[in-house]
């Protein structure tokens, strides 16, 4: 069916790698536990958009670029770990001022979170985080996922088929239908978890914290691939 082969080795091997935590998926939880479900589907969006120009970068030959050009890889690769970084570091930011002033009378946040990182800042303006633009970056910023598509979908692909576009466009669209069922449990479990957030700083502080030091791990991981690894 549309030149694909083994459709459902395919649908098993693509479940089990989209369960697997990530950057992005953490990012959407983190989001929806602090601001709803409208920005943790806003989040969720950067994804599916990164995912979807990633894979047609690899539909049209980026993969064989990066894999080729040493020197490219090594640029986007530390371009995507510096950016996992500097979100990170605000988790962590985000974390020591709810830690220092957990023992404040609550206020409500503005964004909708319940005090916390949506709180107005020491100079009267209130941080705004745009989570589609950073889950799209974050996405972008990585070249393993796009020599990840090439190396799995071609797998898949039959190779007499005389539309191989028509192959990887058909498992694209399986990737998204699984990557939105996913995210979206993600979200829904999220914004169960808001309403805890907002009653406990120290929850909030201790959830921020650990998913910032995440990020940082994801950062060094990335900062260490190789186009081959």
């Amino acid at each position: 069916m549309l030149g694909i082969t083994d459709l459902p080795t395919y649908l098993v091997g693509l479940a089990l790698i989209i369960l697997l935590p990530g950057p992005n998926s953490l990012y959407v939880l983190s989001v929806a536990a602090r601001r709803g479900v409208r920005q943790g589907y806003r989040a969720a969006g950067g994804v599916f958009c990164g995912d979807a120009v990633l894979m047609i970068l690899s539909a049209g030959g980026v993969a064989s670029l990066l894999t080729a050009s040493p020197a490219a890889f090594t640029v986007v690769k530390f371009l995507g770990a510096g950016y996992l970084t500097w979100l990170a570091i605000g988790m962590l930011r985000g974390a020591l001022t709810l830690w220092r002033r957990r023992r404040e009378p609550h206020r409500a946040d503005p964004n909708g979170a319940g005090g916390g990182e949506g709180a107005p800042a020491a100079g009267g303006r209130t941080p705004v985080e745009r989570p589609f633009r950073r889950a799209l970056t974050a996405s972008l910023l990585n070249p393993k996922a796009i020599l990840f598509f090439v190396s799995f979908f071609v797998q898949f692909v039959d190779p007499a088929y005389p539309h191989p576009a028509l192959s990887f466009l058909a498992l694209g669209v399986l990737v998204q239908i699984f990557s939105l069922t996913y995210l979206s449990v993600l979200i829904f479990t999220g914004s169960r978890l808001a309403s805890a957030f907002r009653r406990r700083r120290r929850l909030r502080a201790g959830a921020s914290a650990a998913a910032g030091g995440l990020f940082l791990g994801f950062a060094v991981k990335l900062s260490l691939a190789t186009a081959s690894g």
